[in-house]
Parts: structure tokens; sequence; C-alpha cells
């Protein structure tokens, strides 16, 4: 990440003073600048990559942290960089490939260890994410964070008891975070403690508001209609007559 003797410094902290003032088009016109004269700047890259980022610009942005990447291969802000934008782009196979040698560059880091899990969620590699949640438990037992990870991969593996124990674990560490809160929702759902799993359900739909209540009682109709009775699928037929329901603890 050495530029050539003709580099204009000033430009170059213009160019940082900019993304850190939030003048996103600046960045771009001074990049633009820079790029024309030296097509092989890697910083100039770099920050062209989050300005775009940060406007959306996700494609173009993934572009030039790759052309990062490709320039300095061992600049380990760079891969990051480039694993956010795979990430932003809903590559998360690439994302987590990324997260994951990061990770093990620097093992210590749970930050990639977590971004690693969360991004082969995303991806449908449950297993594998399962494996990374563990080794942020192992970097520290005590990390809500690692513990809530863990949940759920393990739900979603469809290993009840030990979701149930990282969930409640994590429920312990962030008493009142609505993410653990669901996560020990879900894990009681798949150990077939319904009645505490609606309650855990109703309670978040009273508390949330907008898409994540929406969200939550959207996934509690679709459980509570896989296992009720015929009256209680009746009822889950009608969103609104369900949400009121599980809002009140009639269920």
């Amino acid at each position: 990440m050495t530029p050539d003797s003709g580099s204009p410094t000033a430009t170059q902290a213009s160019v940082q003073e900019a993304l850190d003032g939030g003048d996103h088009q600046a960045v771009l016109r001074l990049t633009d600048e820079i790029l024309a004269e030296r097509p092989g700047d890697d910083a100039a890259h770099e920050l062209r990559a989050r300005s775009l980022l940060a406007l959306g610009r996700v494609e173009e942005a993934e572009r030039h942290a790759s052309d990062a990447v490709r320039l300095d291969p061992d600049e380990i802000r760079y891969r990051e960089l480039l694993a956010q934008t795979l990430a932003a782009s809903g590559a998360h196979h690439d994302a987590a490939a990324e997260y994951g040698r990061l990770a093990r560059n620097d093992p210590r880091q749970r930050d990639w260890v977590l971004a690693e899990a969360g991004e082969l969620l995303s991806a449908a590699e449950a297993g594998e994410a399962v494996d990374a949640a563990r080794r942020a438990v192992r970097l520290n037992a005590s990390d809500p964070a690692a513990q809530l990870a863990l949940a759920n991969a393990l739900t979603r593996v469809g290993e009840g008891p030990g979701a149930l124990v990282a969930a409640t674990l994590a429920v312990e560490l962030t008493p009142g975070a609505a993410p653990a809160r669901e996560a020990l929702a879900d894990a009681r759902w798949l150990v077939q403690q319904e009645t505490a799993a609606l309650a855990d359900f109703g309670g978040l739909a009273r508390e949330l508001t907008g898409r994540d209540r929406e969200r939550v009682l959207a996934k509690a109709r679709a459980l509570y209609r896989q296992r009720a009775g015929m009256a209680g699928r009746l009822l889950a037929a009608w969103p609104w007559l369900f949400g009121q329901a599980l809002r009140s603890g009639w269920i």
C-alpha cells in the first residue's frame, strides 16, 4: 500500500477527510481523479468502495474492494471490506469464506468468527455455522453474542437441547434483549415447551414494533399452526385475530 513518488498526499488526505465527514460525492470525485492518474492505487479503491457501499451501490463497491484486495492481498482491512460488500450483495457463502480466512489468520478476533457464523447461517449452511459459533464460544463463554449465534445455529439444525442451553445463557447475559429472548422462544418450541415458547413470543409481540413485530407474529403463527388442532388452525388462519390472541396471552 505504498503510493508512487508522484502521489498527491494531500489529495489522499482529502479523500479520507471527505469519507470521515460523510461527503461521499466528494470521495467519488477525488478518487476518480486519483485512479485516472494511478489505476493501481489500492487505497483509492478502498476509499471509493467504502463510499459506494454507504451509498448502496453494492456491486460497484464490491468491484473496487476486490481491486484493493488484488493489489494488496495481505492488507486485512481490504479483505474485511470485501467481506462486508459480499454480505451486502447477498453473496453470503463468499462473505463467510472471507471472514473465515480472516479468522484463521487471527483466531482471537471474535468479530470475524461471529461474522463468519452469521454469514454461514444466511447461506443456509447451518452445520458450518454451528462450528463457527462454537469457536466463538470457546473464545469467551460469557460472550452473549457468541451464545446467541450458537443458539440460532443449533436451532436451525434442530439440536433443541443445545440451543436451549445457549439461548438461556444469552438471555442471562443480556436480560431483556429481544434477539436473545426470541432465540429462547425458538429453542423452547423446538424442545416442545410450547406454552413457554408462545408466552415468549407474545411478550415480544407486545414490545416490538413495525417489521420486527410482524416477523415474530408470522413465525409464531406458522409454528402454532404446525401443532394446533382444528380450532387452533382456524385461529391461525386469521393473522389479525391470532396476533390479538397471542399478545393477550389467550393461547
